[in-house]
């Protein structure tokens, strides 16, 4: 049982926090504050957060576990606005889709007690943000990676493990740069590929007419385009090696595939085609080797 929660961030990942550690009796109190006084007022009158912060490092104040649940360019701006209150008694923990970035925003702001922070990606979303979206299910059942340094603290590594476990998380280790090359390929492209397509199809004298033809095939396909182009724009730029080198892995894919149509090699078509087809049909969401 945490004594206070101190929330940064209000909004669906934040928000989703602060309401599934209330359901499962892990804090007794939430002080939160968002850029948006209306998004804090707000979390407040869902039952959301208990206490609205005027800045963050009110909302740690006090506080023994911290969510920071902002954009990722935001972090070291967030850092170094708490770092005068962080101790090495409390948890500190981000939400964020990349890592070695986060990390290194935190070892130049918290410095000695860089110890503090445990970096976590839960693996969980909604295309839709904002704290009105905020949901105690969010984490159930999904998987928390957690990307521990050398100089993490055990105790609050333990914590950490601990508060995911206790939400239903799945909580799996590994390091920052295997973390970031990793999402690379299955979130970050994936996302890029998504925004590309639409605006490929949307940026044609007829897309309007080809869009009103899909169908749940292309909705599924394209369903993270409509994520929020903020929160996306930082993180593509933040994980750009990683990204920009799975992106040339499947430009060279794509060009294969191309050769084999343009060809009519039907036979090595169809060979390509069955083997993402057989590595799609044998990957599960709940395996530890597809975070």
């Amino acid at each position: 049982m945490f004594e206070q929660l101190g929330l940064i961030g209000c909004g669906l990942m934040g928000g989703s926090f602060a309401l599934a550690l209330k359901r499962a009796g892990l804090v007794k109190r939430v002080v939160g504050y968002s850029k948006s006084p209306s998004t804090t007022e707000r979390a407040r009158a869902m039952g959301v957060i208990d206490v609205e912060a005027p800045s963050a490092l009110l909302a740690v104040s006090g506080a023994d576990i911290v969510l920071i649940a902002v954009p990722v360019a935001a972090t070291e701006a967030t850092f170094k606005a708490i770092k005068h209150l962080v101790t090495d008694k409390m948890l500190v923990m981000d939400v964020g889709s990349t890592k070695r970035d986060v990390i290194d925003a935190g070892r130049r702001a918290l410095r000695e007690h860089i110890g503090s922070f445990v970096p976590a990606h839960p693996i969980t979303g909604k295309e839709v943000s904002g704290v009105d979206n905020a949901d105690p299910d969010l984490y159930t059942g999904r998987q928390v990676i957690i990307t521990p340094i050398e100089r993490t603290l055990t105790v609050q590594l333990q914590k950490a493990v601990d508060v995911w476990t206790a939400l239903g998380c799945r909580v799996l280790k590994m390091s920052p740069e295997q973390h970031d090359a990793a999402f690379a390929a299955v979130s970050h492209l994936p996302h890029l590929i998504a925004f590309a397509m639409m605006n490929a199809i949307s940026g044609q004298p007829q897309g309007k007419d080809y869009l009103s033809l899909a169908g749940p095939g292309f909705r599924d396909f394209t369903r993270i385009a409509a994520s929020d182009p903020k929160i996306w724009r930082d993180i593509l730029v933040s994980n750009r090696e990683e990204l920009l080198a799975q992106s040339k892995i499947f430009q060279r894919n794509l060009h294969a595939l191309e050769l084999m149509i343009s060809s009519g090699n039907t036979e090595a078509l169809e060979g390509l085609l069955e083997q993402a087809s057989i590595t799609r049909g044998t990957w599960s969401m709940t395996s530890r080797h597809n975070p």
